[in-house]
């Protein structure tokens, strides 16, 4: 996910995030320049999120849908895989032990 986001541009907006305005009152005091990269972070957050939303099924889209930016989304996702990487080392070990212990019976 991270390469196709790479790909897009879109993994800086994903990593870092991008500053919103709080309001539309403030967001009409920007200059024409500052609005003008307001629009392309919104762009490229919308373009992230749709490449997230596309490589995830609906049991995981349901804990990520409140999520507003991909920034957010990403964050959500890296908690809730978290703790993968341990587990998969556990049982990775586990199942070298038992490889080890193997031995060839008589019959």
């Amino acid at each position: 996910m991270k390469a196709f986001l790479g790909s897009q541009k879109c993994i800086e907006i994903v990593q870092y995030g991008y500053n919103e305005p709080e309001s539309k009152e403030v967001e009409d005091t920007l200059q024409e320049a500052e609005k003008q990269v307001l629009k392309a972070n919104r762009k490229k957050d919308n373009k992230a999120k749709t490449i997230i939303y596309q490589g995830l099924d609906e049991a995981i889209f349901e804990i990520i849908a409140s999520a507003e930016t991909s920034k957010a989304i990403w964050e959500a996702l890296q908690q809730k895989y978290k703790g993968a990487d341990r587990i998969k080392k556990i049982r990775l070990q586990s199942l070298r032990g038992e490889f080890e212990l193997l031995q060839m019976k008589s019959s």
